[in-house]
């Protein structure tokens, strides 16, 4: 059964290798992909409302003819206007974020559409704003035609395909295979919660009878099967970790003794309150023989990398070695250097292994860490790289752990710690500059001890952060050139890297060659963004790290790291599109010279009030745990965790984290039956098994699954 789940779309009843190819870009690859592409939201078809009976305040349905649609102006402002209507009677829609070919291939004349949103009155003309569209075939206006339910599904845009396509490739998969789906709840939860077969939950939302409300017993049951697997997986992974050969990092055995004491008589500054109870819970974990597995979690700027040099001049005075992985060559460089000025006062020795070391200092440099005359390696995922041996590997820091996989992590923990003890483990410590919620930590990093630094060293400048809309764009220019005519940097970043079909949106590619022809046309404005290889992405921020670009064109791969002290502007494009968490993190990329630093949140228009609320909180606030916070109670635990920080796991279903106390209940159900069934054995066990090894084995390193 769970193999029948895996089958390529390709090769599913009327799709093919052409439109399987299609539905990948949208990451719909699988059968049980299509399963959890579960619909946005449905239109209740029964209750579609004439023109002359629409309520004004109201979200409602309206199924018509365009009869006139095109651009016009309200004073400055740029509107995209149809008008939709049938007998005598019309609706004015209006859209103020457009792209204007879109909206007239889309709007043509005669087009029937439906059309779903609030309903309001300008003078006598009744109004939508910014509705949501679908366009419909003739099959389907009005009363459905047979065959089609009265509560249809609407799925999130496939380019190029209308929802009827969508729905019928979906109504085919599950009517197929949706009764094949094997879930992993134990029967007594299921009964003990009220919750549905995992096949007939698929069922009842994507070919509903009636419109399922927000806490359906259909959602609730793939939330909590998706939670209660997970968890488990969590808890054997813990179990197993704890259980493990570590080292017990006394302090003693090594060529140097009193490392921490010298380099604390190094640092200009005492570290904070919260620095030092992470370093002593740190100092506890490498104290004992099983290995450490800690989340230190710190803002922008709180001082991490210093505590966890700390907890590198323990494993070094324990005669170990230690290793620090970053996620790009430039961040590796950027560790190296603050380090290296403290390393070699204190006498240790370091080594910097990157992808593109010339040859000789490669094989120079790699001698030295396999014969244990270096101390501290920093580096790449180059260190995971055949060939690169340590000689007593006691201790593996990884920044950023999001920007790693699983077997990277686990390759980097398997390399030399044997020749300390067979069969041991080395301790690792994750650095992550995304602060989470603590209500969400013990859950979601169930596997890991999270130590928090929750407090700024002081006499920091905070970046003096403002909301502005789009008639203000040209002073926002202005702000920037002055900027730049005083000699610094400054970042502008989009959402996008090029111009897309589906939304509305500007785009890094296209308004950076704008930008340089146009508005910056005396400065050199430097391209940045995901698809680039990283080699380019590395050459693009050397460049501007050594002023040879002016204004850095970006999506958000900027949004780990690097320190250019002369950066000390930002302007974020469609900032309502970000998650504030993300916002923080981006911001953080100015401000970090002592010089003062502005953050320019550009936002286009929005009927959502949720949105300027969550920008307001940017504005006010510099604190990123009370950002996270506020972001956790505005779009709730699934939309704060959807962006993936700091390794959480990536959910199947958009809602997991939508309800907490759903999370507290799978997370006991799942402590519980782990408890009772430490091996997962029996019928029901094995099933369980083979369903946390189908979703979770890569993603969490259960070696003792199967």
């Amino acid at each position: 059964m769970l193999a029948a789940l895996a089958t390529p779309l390709q090769y599913c009843k009327g799709i093919g290798p052409k439109l399987g190819e299609r539905l990948g870009e949208k990451g719909l690859l699988s059968v049980e992909d299509v399963l959890y592409f579960l619909p946005l939201r449905y239109e209740d078809r029964s209750s579609i409302k004439k023109i002359k009976d629409l309520v004004p305040g109201v979200n409602q349905t309206v199924c018509a003819k365009v009869l006139a649609a095109g651009e016009t102006r309200y004073g400055r402002r740029k509107v995209f206007e149809a008008a939709i209507g049938e007998a005598g009677e019309f609706v004015s829609a209006k859209w103020v974020n457009y792209r204007l070919s879109y909206m007239k291939a889309r709007l043509k004349l005669g087009q029937a559409v439906m059309l779903h949103g609030p309903v309001t009155r300008f003078g006598y003309q009744l109004e939508m704003i910014h509705p949501d569209v679908e366009i419909v075939d003739d099959g389907e206006a009005g009363q459905p035609s047979v065959g089609l339910s009265a509560v249809m599904p609407v799925y999130s845009q496939i380019e190029n395909f209308h929802q009827k396509t969508a729905r019928k490739i979906v109504r085919s998969v599950v009517e197929e295979y949706a009764h094949k789906s094997v879930g992993g709840l134990p029967d007594d939860v299921i009964k003990r919660h009220r919750l549905m077969d995992i096949g007939a939950a698929f069922c009842a939302l994507h070919l509903p009878t009636a419109v399922p409300v927000a806490d359906s017993s259909a959602k609730k049951s793939l939330v909590f099967d998706e939670l209660f697997v997970m968890e488990l997986g969590l808890a054997m992974r813990r179990a197993q970790l704890k259980r493990e050969d570590g080292i017990a990092h006394t302090g003693h055995g090594g060529r140097l003794t009193r490392l921490e004491e010298a380099l604390r008589g190094l640092l200009p500054f005492k570290l904070t309150a919260a620095q030092e109870k992470a370093l002593a819970e740190i100092k506890q974990d490498m104290a004992v023989p099983h290995p450490m597995n800690r989340l230190i979690q710190g803002d922008v700027g709180s001082g991490k990398t210093i505590v966890a040099f700390m907890a590198v001049l323990r494993t070094i005075e324990s005669g170990c070695q230690a290793a620090i992985m970053a996620p790009t060559e430039i961040l590796a460089e950027q560790h190296y250097l603050t380090i290296h000025r403290y390393a070699d006062g204190l006498g240790i020795k370091t080594a910097l292994i990157t992808g593109s070391m010339k040859k000789a200092a490669r094989i120079e440099a790699l001698s030295a860490v396999n014969s244990g005359s270096v101390d501290l390696i920093i580096g790449t995922h180059a260190l995971i790289q055949k060939g690169v041996d340590f000689a007593r590997l006691g201790l593996v820091i990884i920044d950023e752990q999001h920007r790693f996989g699983v077997a990277q992590r686990a390759a980097l923990r398997t390399k030399g710690a044997d020749n300390v003890r067979k069969g041991a483990s080395p301790d690792v410590l994750i650095m992550t500059a995304t602060p989470i919620p603590r209500t969400l930590c013990m859950s979601v990093f169930g596997d890991l001890d999270v130590s928090i630094i929750d407090e700024l060293p002081p006499g920091r400048i905070p970046v003096e952060t403002h909301i502005i809309k789009e008639r203000d764009r040209v002073r926002a220019y202005e702000l920037l050139r002055a900027e730049l005519e005083s000699g610094n940097q400054c970042y502008i970043v989009y959402p996008l890297v090029e111009e897309s079909k589906e939304l509305s949106l500007k785009d890094a590619t296209s308004m950076s060659e704008h930008l340089q022809r146009d508005v910056f046309a005396e400065f050199k404005v430097g391209l940045l963004h995901g698809r680039m290889k990283a080699s380019e992405k590395e050459g693009v921020m050397r460049e501007f790290k050594a002023k040879k670009i002016d204004v850095l064109v970006s999506t958000t791969v900027i949004e780990v790291g690097v320190d250019v002290p002369s950066a000390t502007a930002m302007l974020i494009e469609h900032a309502e599109r970000f998650g504030l968490a993300q916002l923080h993190q981006l911001r953080g990329r100015v401000g970090r010279g002592g010089k003062r630093s502005v953050c320019l949140l550009l936002a286009a228009w929005t009927p959502s009030e949720d949105t300027f609320r969550r920008l307001k909180v940017i504005e006010e606030s510099q604190d990123g745990f009370r950002i996270a916070e506020e972001d956790l109670k505005i779009r709730g635990p699934g939309s704060f965790m959807s962006t993936q920080q700091a390794g959480a796991p990536d959910f199947r279903t958009s809602f997991a984290l939508a309800d907490l106390t759903i999370l507290k209940k799978a997370r006991d159900e799942a402590l519980k039956y782990i408890a009772h069934n430490p091996a997962l054995q029996g019928l029901e066990g094995e099933r369980i098994k083979k369903v946390l090894k189908a979703r979770w084995e890569g993603r969490l390193a259960l070696a003792e699954i199967g």
